[in-house]
């Protein structure tokens, strides 16, 4: 499991520093971290203000502005 995560947070990582493209498999990894990010919020209020960094929120904007399209 913790390979796996950290697989999709090193495709998230390499597509916002240019090392790979900005596809699918990029927003499908975001998804997939953004489910794991609200399942911790629920573990507690100590993790309740955890946040992406405003690039990840940029792309994330720019993934929601591509699907209203």
């Amino acid at each position: 499991m913790i390979e796996a995560d950290s697989n999709y947070c090193q495709i998230v990582e390499k597509s916002l520093t240019a090392q790979r493209p900005i596809d699918e498999q990029t927003f499908a990894s975001l998804t997939i971290l953004t489910e794991r990010l609200e399942q911790l919020k629920k573990l507690g209020k100590t993790f309740s203000n955890v946040t992406f960094s405003p690039a990840v929120k940029k792309l994330k904007a720019r993934k929601n502005a591509v699907a209203v399209c």
